[in-house]
């Protein structure tokens, strides 16, 4: 797919005052076109206004996220938390970042138990404070920015103070999310600004918003101390602890993201990394990817339905393991190194037979069956971009408040996450251990979120791609991943096929896509099939082995592509 034409969007952006000013570059830097792929069409243009300025992928990525505050607020924004994946093409290094929420020091191991020690309705907990988390994405943010950054961090805030100040038009997808039925006008000011004489913003309404204009101002002039320790996280703790919550001062003020080492393996010629604990998602899209290259390997007949049945049930048992052994491992030991290790990986895959599904597997380590729940039912709202800048170094960032519209709480003109219902309302595991994603003060909450980015042999990224989606995230990015590199499809067609995810339970096919042919196969495979609405949100870039590079935006969701041109030469 070619960029996605954003001469509209682009314009509007053009009549703000965005302080961006272009850079030139060195004749031997090689500039290269860049790409932006993300959820709206501001956001994509914002990203490319950046890197056509000179600005480097991190630079576009903070210019993203802060348009989607404004835009998307439903899924991603400053009071949430985000995981990224940095590529820089001068060192040839890959680094993880961790934005994930933290628990406040105050939070017991009951926090979500009711007076009879039963766990609370999940959609009882997610409105109001006891539900919010430190939010990290700022703080995330801004460390990588110390980091790779090229452009001032003040200027990176620009478009969206701007579009925040004139007003954006309210797209079809955040009409339609302010009209399930969530009960999202608890709370003022949330309820005044999306519920303006009681209905809900319309598609198509001008909408401005002032406090998050001066906000973002705050931020772009302070750093991100004005959002940890001033006035903003007064009034973030403030109106958390009017609602229930245990969130401090103290707890703001001590909130750090953390550079971590990331998860990668070899698979199918590719090095493909991804995020490690307290994200679930690089282990386990790793873990399916490496038991679907084992066990295809040995299948003479590889059909489109055999090839769906291996990766169903390797996912099965990439579920299996997830749900039992991980959380975050700064508080639990998890055993990483041996989940993913030749020896175990190749042993799991002898489980999965061609001709017939396994139904539900157990775990590899142990038998006790102390797993979480199934993945939630509700739709979780969360966003992904990807970045290639003109220098070629990446960004795959995958950002979320959890719920739509987060804890329903509304502060200085943004939401606040409900990160805290990611962790296991029984702090006990069915067989009586204690579980390894239950609530502990300062503790991240497992999470789903899989940005990856893959490489060629010769260390350039091959494929920059990640989605939304809570628990099916992990399906949605490892079929992907695998359509790519490992059966030779363009990202774009990879994106649009049907999704077919299995989380250790039934198989759950996209209703309305190509995937639905499959059904009767997988069932006489004997998968148990529920066909569902599927709303993903993947955005990817690629590289081809000739150096085009190709953009895709889920066709489920509004997002685009966008194709940024090198700055001019300097002499």
């Amino acid at each position: 797919m070619t960029a996605t034409p954003l001469t509209a969007w682009r314009l509007i952006l053009l009549s703000c005052s965005l302080l961006l000013v272009a850079a030139t570059t060195q004749a031997d830097e090689r500039p290269q076109p860049g790409m932006v792929a993300a959820a709206h069409p501001l956001a994509t243009a914002a990203g490319v206004e950046v890197l056509e300025a000179g600005g480097a992928a991190i630079d576009a990525a903070i210019a993203i996220q802060a348009v989607l505050t404004l835009v998307e607020p439903q899924s991603s924004g400053i009071g949430g938390g985000a995981f990224l994946l940095h590529y820089d093409s001068e060192t040839a290094d890959v680094q993880a970042y961790d934005g994930r929420e933290t628990a406040p020091a105050a939070v017991r191991a009951d926090h979500f138990l009711t007076e009879d020690g039963t766990p609370m309705d999940f959609l009882e907990a997610v409105p109001g404070g006891q539900s919010v988390g430190v939010p990290g994405s700022l703080r995330m943010l801004e460390l990588v920015h110390e980091q790779h950054g090229e452009l001032p961090w003040r200027t990176l805030f620009q478009p969206a103070i701007c579009l925040a100040e004139a007003g954006f038009e309210v797209t079809p997808r955040l009409a339609e999310m302010l009209r399930i039925d969530l009960r999202l006008d608890l709370f003022e000011p949330m309820a005044g600004y999306f519920f303006p004489d009681g209905a809900p913003l319309r598609a198509g309404t001008r909408l401005t918003n002032p406090a998050l204009a001066e906000t973002l101002t705050e931020i772009a002039n302070q750093g991100a101390d004005a959002f940890y320790e001033g006035a903003i996280a007064d009034d973030i703790v403030a109106t958390v602890q009017a609602h229930g919550g245990e969130l401090t001062r103290e707890d703001m003020a001590d909130y750090r993201a953390v550079e971590r080492a990331p998860v990668c393996r070899s698979i199918a010629g590719y090095e493909i990394c991804g995020m490690p604990l307290p994200s679930s998602g690089g282990m386990t899209v790793l873990q399916i990817l490496s038991l679907l290259e084992i066990a295809s390997a040995g299948t003479e007949d590889m059909s489109r339905l055999t090839w769906a049945h291996l990766l169903l049930e390797a996912s099965r048992l990439g579920f299996a393991d997830r749900n039992e052994y991980l959380g975050d491992a700064e508080f639990v030991e998890v055993p990483v190194e041996t989940l993913l290790s030749e020896r175990y990986l190749t042993e799991r895959a002898a489980l999965i037979s061609p001709t017939q599904s396994m139904g539900k597997a157990a775990p590899g380590l142990s038998e006790p069956d102390s797993a979480m729940s199934d993945g939630k039912l509700i739709k979780h709202s969360t966003s992904h971009f990807s970045v290639l800048d003109t220098q070629g170094n990446a960004v795959s960032m995958t950002s979320s408040i959890e719920m739509p519209f987060g804890s329903r709480l509304m502060v200085d003109g943004f939401l606040l996450n409900n990160q805290l219902t990611d962790f296991r309302f029984d702090p006990l595991a069915a067989d009586g251990r204690l579980h390894p994603n239950r609530i502990q003060p300062g503790k991240r909450p497992l999470s789903s979120m899989s940005p990856m980015i893959a490489f060629n042999a010769d260390k350039q990224p091959r494929l920059i791609i990640g989605s939304p989606g809570g628990t099916r995230i992990i399906g949605y990015v490892a079929q992907r991943v695998a359509d790519v590199l490992m059966q030779g499809h363009d990202v774009e067609a990879a994106i649009r096929s049907g999704s077919l995810v299995n989380r250790n339970g039934r198989t759950e096919i996209e209703a309305d896509t190509d995937a639905e042919a499959l059904v009767p196969g997988l069932e006489a495979l004997g998968h148990e099939i529920e066909i569902d609405s599927m709303t993903s949100g993947l955005h990817g870039i690629e590289r081809l082995p000739d150096g085009d590079i190709r953009g895709a935006a889920d066709p489920r969701r509004e997002g685009t592509v966008g194709g940024a041109q090198p700055p001019s030469q300097g002499e």
